[in-house]
């Protein structure tokens, strides 16, 4: 049995609208300049305190940033005109894996338990994942507890797991796990990273992702980074 990991910001929803203006919204209710928009999407990927303290130092009000971010967000969610489309192909793929019979489905994403169940709920992909892992239940991203902890849930060991994910910090996490990395070429990060960071392959479109899951599993574990 495989246990094929999702992240979801930028892997499986195109999200960055939503999270670029609630970034804007939160720094501001704290008298703050925003960054940038490529900067607000370089974080994508860690737990919500991990990207403030990235992206405004740890002299900034981090905890008052996190809950203006929370209720922006919350906010934002009420407008259509910021609600996250899915990625062409996304929901096929995972009706077609879910239909495999050796393999099992499973989340590790910065969002919040909440945020992953509106997904969910949104999507109408209710009994799917035999995992959701999130920022309320391990440690930010890149470290490698979300994949530890699905892998104890399913039963499954890290020669048969593979994360898909579009950040760096996805990458590093499943080098971390010894998991198998596999990018995606339509998320928040450049593709010639996600390969620095330890991708197999960075996949094109969705369609693809079905081959790339038989060859990583063919092909040997790469060493851990402390083993290099």
């Amino acid at each position: 049995m495989k246990l094929v990991i999702f992240d979801v910001d930028g892997t499986l929803v195109d999200s960055q609208d939503v999270i670029v203006e609630a970034q804007r919204r939160a720094f501001r209710a704290q008298g703050l300049a925003p960054p940038t928009r490529e900067r607000s999407l370089s974080i994508v990927g860690l737990s919500l305190r991990e990207a403030f303290l990235v992206l405004a130092g740890e002299e900034a009000p981090t905890d008052a940033l996190v809950e203006s971010y929370k209720l922006a967000f919350q906010g934002l969610r009420l407008d259509p005109r910021y609600d996250p489309p899915v990625f062409p192909g996304a929901l096929a793929t995972l009706s077609r894996l879910a239909r495999r019979g050796d393999v099992k489905l499973a989340i590790a994403t910065g969002k919040s338990r909440r945020g992953v169940a509106h997904f969910i709920e949104r999507h109408r992909l209710e009994g799917l994942f035999a995992s959701i892992q999130t920022a309320d239940d391990a440690p930010s991203k890149p470290h490698p507890g979300m994949i530890m902890q699905a892998m104890a849930e399913t039963g499954i060991g890290p020669r048969d797991v593979a994360m898909i994910g579009d950040t760096t910090y996805d990458m590093a996490m499943a080098a971390a796990a010894r998991a198998r990395g596999i990018g995606v070429a339509w998320g928040y990060h450049a593709q010639e990273a996600l390969r620095a960071a330890g991708a197999a392959t960075v996949l094109a479109r969705f369609r693809d992702l079905d081959g790339a899951l038989d060859a990583a599993f063919a092909a040997p574990v790469a060493p851990a980074p402390e083993e290099a």
